[in-house]
This record gives structure tokens, C-alpha cells and sequence, in this order.
């Protein structure tokens, strides 16, 4: 049975522990065995700082243990997804494993950077599209960074976009659940 790694901000909401369990039982109904940042049994530490460490290399056991990783790439306290989460799948990519991501937003990565400088963006003299602070913007029509969504896409991996109503931005299982049968079908035409 291969694992997969559940990577996503669904550690920090007040009902992580249900969210994740959620996804831990979906995962099995598709024939994968679940690993889940949140299964973490971390030992007390003498600083904040040590313990932030060890939580990181349980973290990377995880990842070294599972066959690949459905990232959670939902915007997340901003316009673009966790930090943590990305370093997951870019450490996944890297490693040579399955990968998959889902956002439960529809919008592009470019049209949410245009909101963050509320449509005050404009074509330069160099061809660029700017922001007022003179930085360029991705526009590739993808729905993260071009290296996450680049990342999976160009390793054979679904990259699911789904509107998500507001309130269930973190908790809409739908994006997951199209990774999952994804990875499922693929398993099945490989065997």
C-alpha cells in the first residue's frame, strides 16, 4: 500500500484534529495509507526553538517514509500558500515521489496578486506587468508559483483547482478527494 503524505495548513484550524481525520479516512477509502503531519509525538524540549526543530525532522521522516504527497495549496494568510506546505512539495518533487495539489480557490496566482495591489498593475516599458512597487508578476495561468504548480504538473501530477464556499475554505475536501482518485487511476494503469 503506498503512503501518502497529507501536506497542507490544516494543522493550524481550531478543529485540525478532525479535518485531518477526514482526510486520513478518505485516503483509505482509495487504497492509500495515510501519513499526516498532525500524527506528530514530539518530545518536551528545553526551548520553543528546539522544539520547532524537532517537529521539522519528524516532519522530513514523515516525508521520507511516504511514496508521495497531496499538498493542500489553498492561500493561506495571504495570496499563496503555506510556507511549510511548500517546502513539502518541493522537498517531494525533489525526492523523486508521487505529487498532487489542490487549492480550494479557483483564482489564478496572477489574479490574486493583481487584488493584492487592488488592480493597480500596469504594462512597463519593459513589456512586464508591475505592480506600484515596481515588481513584475507571474501570469501563467496557474494556480500557484510556477515552481509548485509547475513542479507537479510536469511530473505527471494532478493540479486540482475548486471553489470552495468561504467558510469551508480549509475543510472542502473536494480538491483533495480529485487528487486522490487521480493518484488512484494512475496507480491502477501502472500496475
Amino acid at each position: 500500500m503506498l503512503k501518502l503524505y497529507l501536506a497542507g495548513p490544516e494543522v493550524f484550524l481550531p478543529n485540525a484534529r478532525a479535518v485531518l481525520d477526514a482526510k486520513a479516512a478518505l485516503t483509505r477509502t482509495y487504497g492509500f495509507e495515510p501519513i499526516c503531519p498532525g500524527d506528530l509525538a514530539i518530545e518536551p524540549a528545553p526551548t520553543r526553538h528546539q522544539f520547532g526543530l524537532n517537529i521539522s525532522a519528524v516532519d522530513e521522516g514523515f516525508m521520507n517514509q511516504a511514496d508521495g504527497v497531496i499538498a493542500n495549496l489553498t492561500p493561506f494568510r495571504g495570496i499563496a500558500a503555506d510556507p511549510g506546505t511548500v517546502f513539502e512539495l518541493g522537498y517531494m518533487c525533489a525526492s523523486g515521489k508521487l505529487v498532487a495539489a489542490y487549492t480550494n480557490m479557483i483564482e489564478t496566482h496572477y489574479a490574486r496578486t493583481v487584488d493584492f495591489y487592488s488592480g493597480k498593475v500596469a504594462v512597463a516599458a519593459d513589456g512586464h506587468k508591475r505592480g506600484p512597487d515596481g515588481l513584475s508578476l507571474e501570469d501563467f495561468d496557474m494556480i500557484e508559483n510556477l515552481m509548485l504548480h509547475g513542479g507537479v504538473e510536469r511530473r505527471g501530477g494532478p493540479v486540482v483547482a475548486h471553489k470552495a464556499a468561504a467558510e469551508a475554505l480549509y475543510t472542502d475536501l473536494t480538491g483533495f478527494e480529485a487528487c486522490l482518485r487521480a493518484l488512484s487511476e494512475r496507480q491502477g494503469k501502472a500496475a
